[in-house]
């Protein structure tokens, strides 16, 4: 049950970021919507308002929204330079940037967008509006010639001056591989400068113009090639990350076969097929949208969307999804969602986004090169006068070590080396049915050390079957039947479903149910026959009746014992009939537990059931604890006491009943959402499916991340040093530094791409 207490309040390790505030928005629970607009560090993943406060939604006036493509929008030094330059611009309301996938998103209440495109245009972005709904990205091409001609040139300035050659063909040589290999590079260094922005386009124009300066002209030549080829590099090697999850996309079909309305079948656009329409799938085809069978049955490979390794057999009711292929059958189905709508679609965009939502790491690398450059840039002037100056030192000597300097302080490797990553372990876990919803949960994920669960449809199968069955008042079976079947036919949950089919297959004919209403964490009610009733477990009954039959709580303690779920059917004055449900263990519960025993993780169960269904339950499965009569605020009070306890706390549940205490943990878990729209946005990590065994492995990846991270930013700040103190000892000359520099972009990149190869998720 979804409240709001009108906080902003959230985890207990608070200091709780604008950018959590709002996530916490979007969860939904115990929350209210508030947007925070004075917000404004760079590196935060939420969308970063100008000059305003935060003030409850109701009284946001109405803004419009714009969506940018910028192609040349690759790093955190453009984002600066962006929100710089829109930051004087009035009428600016907030700025998200994903740089992953090369998007800003602006709010704004400007009568018309285009000053915005103008104020990107110049500063040199590439700007592409496309529509506020999601989009495709695309790999970007790239223009081979000119560097490969600058490559020559600038090789053969080298050979010219190594020769003894002239020195007008040598100048002419490395100015040519400096105009046809980094015009570019200039024309956006000049915007930074204007701009007052030192990024790595201004530090490399500086260092290269002053190579040609102190005379050094093929190593200037050289440097500004080594400089546009790896950035070259730089953008194929990410274009793979920000693709990784792309490809799923391929896999739907552009074209379904639908029953006309003459009832004939034809071949159409899926993307123009409605939700009610019937498809037909032949043996082999791939399915193009989502919906449910209506008729036939097959075998059908959902490895894109949930990861299983093995077909799932399907039949008349069950869920298909866009994207997986019919393996055997025939069968024709009915389109329950539109082409971009379909549970494809929102894994992709739900990564996608996760993408722009920077992890705690990515956050301290950000400001830390924000610091870094500009020290270092310091640092190079100082190099280059102090010791002329104060020690008689060669001007010309020191000024090319400053040159040097400037070429170290590039962050580029630095920078990339967090979000690569991140990127990486998002698209690894997707492709095996874990939908993380942003780099916070994929770090956070190595810190758990208690999870929490849901019993019914987590660690068991949640399709119980009703096993026992009495009346209180002999002669009185079929009456009472009918009143509890009829009532549960009206609930969706899975004991009341087991109650009605039981009776359905007993050929009970349910009666007509009206002021049908939920008892959150108790049952359900409504009247039959124009005489209320209520559908409970027994706490219910304990708290509002007074009386019970003569023998009943023995019997009803006899079933509970036997791990069996009580359902009692009362009037306002007593107890009128007791069925028992009883649901079975998946196997995979067994192994998911043992896993993360392995783990060090302590696992606990939280179940509305009563605490000896919960106790057998638990052994069978070899859960820690157990704690039974557990309603949505208990769940809620256990996990904020494991976390009041300085643990770092997960729950897993359906996303809906359990949402209190799954927006309270430090990461959510919600089991099965592949055709759940709801579980989806409310958990911080989606299982596409029922496999539990799908937590450690997220795990598993979250510390590998984890590890990946922190060699990356060891590498890259360890290169960093060498280059410094070889500087400081005349040793490192500007190619070697640019190489190096190269070298430690594409090290870091290719380490965080192999996160797309982790085997080891579930």
């Amino acid at each position: 049950m979804v409240t709001d207490n009108s906080t902003l309040s959230g985890r207990t390790n608070c200091g709780c970021t604008a950018a959590e505030a709002v996530e916490n928005d979007r969860r939904g629970t115990r929350k209210a919507r508030y947007r925070v607009d004075n917000v404004d560090c760079p590196t935060e993943e939420a969308p970063v308002s100008v000059g305003m406060r935060a003030r409850h939604a109701r009284d946001r006036p109405t803004d419009s929204e714009a969506l940018y493509r910028i192609d040349n929008m690759d790093c955190p030094t453009e984002e600066v330079l962006i929100r710089e330059r829109l930051g004087r611009l009035a009428g600016i309301r907030a700025l998200e940037f994903n740089l992953m996938q090369r998007t800003l998103r602006v709010r704004h209440n400007l009568p018309a967008p285009e000053p915005i495109e103008d104020a990107l245009s110049s500063i040199g972005m590439r700007v592409q509006r496309q529509g506020v709904e999601y989009t495709s990205t695309t790999l970007s091409r790239t223009n081979w010639w000119p560097l490969a001609l600058s490559g020559v040139a600038a090789a053969l300035a080298e050979v010219v001056e190594w020769s003894g050659g002239s020195d007008a063909v040598v100048i002419a040589l490395a100015l040519l591989a400096i105009l046809t290999g980094g015009l570019s590079t200039y024309k956006k260094g000049w915007v930074a400068l204007r701009n007052r922005n030192l990024n790595m386009n201004a530090l490399m124009s500086i260092a290269v113009t002053g190579a040609m300066a102190i005379g050094h002209w093929p190593e200037a030549a050289m440097v500004m090639f080594l400089f546009a080829l790896a950035e070259v590099i730089e953008a194929k090697s990410l274009d793979r990350a920000r693709n990784a999850i792309r490809g799923l996309l391929d896999l739907t079909p552009e074209s379904a076969t639908i029953q006309a309305p003459d009832g004939t079948w034809r071949e159409v656009q899926a993307r123009s097929v409605e939700p009610g329409l019937l498809v037909r799938i032949k043996p082999g085809e791939r399915i193009a949208l989502d919906g449910e069978i209506v008729s036939g049955r097959s075998a059908v490979n959902q490895a894109p969307i949930t990861g299983e390794s093995l077909p799932v057999e399907k039949a008349s009711g069950d869920k298909v999804f866009a994207g997986t292929v019919n393996e055997s059958g025939s069968f024709e189905f009915r389109v329950t969602a539109r082409a971009g709508d379909t549970a494809l679609a929102r894994i992709i965009h739900a990564v996608e986004s996760a993408q722009g939502r920077r992890a705690p790491t990515q956050r301290f690398v950000d400001r830390f090169a924000r610091v870094y450059t500009p020290a270092v840039f310091a640092m190079a002037l100082l190099v280059a006068a102090i010791p002329p100056l104060a020690f008689g030192g060669a001007w010309m000597d020191w000024i090319y070590r400053a040159l040097v300097l400037l070429v170290v302080a590039c962050p580029c490797a630095l920078v990339i080396s967090t979000p690569v990553t991140i990127v990486s372990g998002l698209a690894a876990a997707a492709r095996r049915g874990i939908l993380i919803k942003g780099g916070v949960y994929l770090e956070g994920g190595r810190k758990l050390a208690v999870l929490a669960l849901d019993k019914t449809g987590t660690i068991t199968h949640g399709k119980p079957e009703q096993t026992d069955f009495f009346a209180i008042r002999a002669g009185d079976e079929y009456r009472v039947r009918r009143i509890g079947a009829s009532l549960a036919s009206r609930s969706d949950h899975p004991v009341s479903q087991a109650i009605a089919r039981a009776a359905q297959t007993g050929g009970i004919i349910f009666g007509e149910v009206e002021d049908f209403g939920a008892i959150p964490g108790y049952g359900i009610q409504g009247r039959v026959d124009g005489t209320p009733y209520h559908l409970c477990n027994p706490r219910w009954v304990a708290e509002h009746l007074s009386e019970c039959a003569t023998g009943l709580e023995s019997r009803v303690r006899a079933l509970e014992q036997q791990g069996k779920t009580l359902v009692l059917l009362a009037d306002d004055h007593a107890v009128l009939a007791v069925f028992a449900v009883a649901d079975t263990v998946k196997e995979t519960s067994r192994q998911a537990i043992a896993d993360l025993h392995r783990l060090g993780v302590r696992t606990l169960m939280l179940t509305g059931d009563n605490p000896h269904t919960a106790s057998a339950i638990a052994r069978q499965v070899g859960i820690d604890e157990a704690r039974g009569d557990q309603l949505p605020e208990d769940k809620l009070k256990v996990v904020e006491a494991e976390a009041m306890r300085g643990r770092a706390v997960g729950m897993v549940g359906d996303g809906i009943n359990d949402s209190p205490a799954l927006a309270r943990a430090d990461i959510g878990f919600a089991m099965g959402a592949a055709g759940t729209d709801t579980a989806i946005e409310t958990a911080d990590v989606a299982l596409m499916d029922d496999d539990l065994r799908k937590i450690p492995g997220f795990i598993r990846l979250s510390r590998t991340t984890a590890r990946v991270l922190t060699q990356n930013i060891v590498l890259a700040l360890g290169i960093k040093v060498v280059f410094l103190a070889l500087t400081f000892t005349g040793q490192a000359t500007m190619w070697m530094a640019v190489f190096a520099d190269m070298g430690a972009s594409l090290l870091v990149v290719f380490n965080g791409l192999r996160l797309l190869r982790q085997r080891d998720v579930a």
